[in-house]
Order: structure tokens, then sequence, then C-alpha cells
């Protein structure tokens, strides 16, 4: 499957930010699991789900203690679905359409984001339930791999916000992975942080 549809190349287009996407989908792309991103997931206490089937879309926020997302193989993670409140939006939609989106993030302003897309399937095979606690149903979702930098992601235990986000009479300064060897020489001709400007 192809990482970018019509519309987003149409977009990269119109704002000269193709060379850059192109770039991004070749050096961050995978299907295994970084040591940041095991670190991450594998310690959240939550997590964000997107899910879909024709004009219903749903985005949930799935939480436990550490280590109730499980990774179970390369690229490959399960999490249990517990107790709730019996309208299984998420359930639901991955019973008719499997193509998932997930959200590991850490509000700390320094973390890496890991977004996960993929193909989620149901269980509830008593082997698969074993290994959950107090799941009703276990979700395994197939994943392809990417991680977001933290600049617009504030500190929410100092109640710091992002110094990188916009405001009036403030220019904020370059993030990190601006500078990376693959990004700095194609960055799109207005970026505030192209060096050529």
């Amino acid at each position: 499957m192809e990482f970018y549809h019509e519309g987003m190349r149409e977009l990269q287009d119109r704002f000269d930010g193709r060379r850059v996407a192109d770039a991004l989908e070749k050096n961050r792309i995978r299907y295994d699991f970084w040591d940041a991103d095991r670190d991450l997931i594998e310690q959240t206490p939550y997590f964000f789900i997107a899910t879909s089937f024709g004009e219903h879309t749903d985005c949930s926020l799935k939480s436990g203690m550490p280590g109730f997302v499980q990774i179970v193989g390369p690229g490959t993670i399960e999490y249990p679905e517990y107790d709730g409140n019996s309208m299984y939006r998420t359930l639901g939609n991955i019973s008719r359409n499997p193509h998932v989106g997930l959200l590991f993030v850490k509000f700390d302003g320094q973390t890496l984001r890991v977004r996960a897309n993929g193909k989620a399937t149901l269980h509830d095979d008593a082997e698969t339930l074993a290994r959950h606690h107090g799941a009703k149903v276990v979700i395994r979702v197939v994943c392809q791999l990417y991680s977001n930098c933290p600049r617009s992601v504030h500190d929410l235990a100092t109640g710091t916000l992002s110094p990188y986000l916009p405001k009036p009479g403030y220019a904020p300064p370059a993030p990190d992975w601006k500078s990376r060897d693959y990004i700095r020489g194609i960055l799109p001709a207005n970026d505030p942080h192209d060096p050529k400007r």
C-alpha cells in the first residue's frame, strides 16, 4: 500500500513539501520497533486509536496499567479491551474495517511520538486472553510505524507549553528534525527555518 494517497500528494505539491515527505517516508517508515518505540509502547498507560466504517468514525483513548500494550512479534502489538460502556464503537468498527491508526505519546515535550497504522484483528481464544488480565477481547495490530518529533507536545507535568508553536510576536525555534542531513537541504521554499532564506 502506498504511504501517500493522491490528496496528500496534491497538498505536498501545493506547499512544496513532496521532497520532505519522500525523505521522511524513506528514512522513518518501518515495520518493526526501534528501541525508543519499545520503551514508549511497553511503558505507556494510554494511547489513542482511530477507527472507521462507512460514515462512522471514532477516536478513542485506551488505557491500562503500564504493560497493558504488549509487543508480541515484529511490528505487532496486542492490547486488551476491558469492560466498557457497551457501545463497542472501536470494536464494532474494527469488526467491519480492520484499518486503524494508533498514536502513542508521552506528554513530556521530549519523547518522540509513535504512530502505528495497521490492520487489527479481534481475538478471544483462551491462550490470547490469558496474556491480558481482565480482557473481554484482545486486539492484535500489525503495524506500519513512524515517529513524529515532539515539538508540538506540551509538558503536562510542569504545565509548560511547547516553545515550538507560533504565536503573535514570536518566532519559534527550528525543531531538531529539520537539521537532519537528509532534510536540511530540501526544505520547502517558504519554510521559516530554511537556511537559504
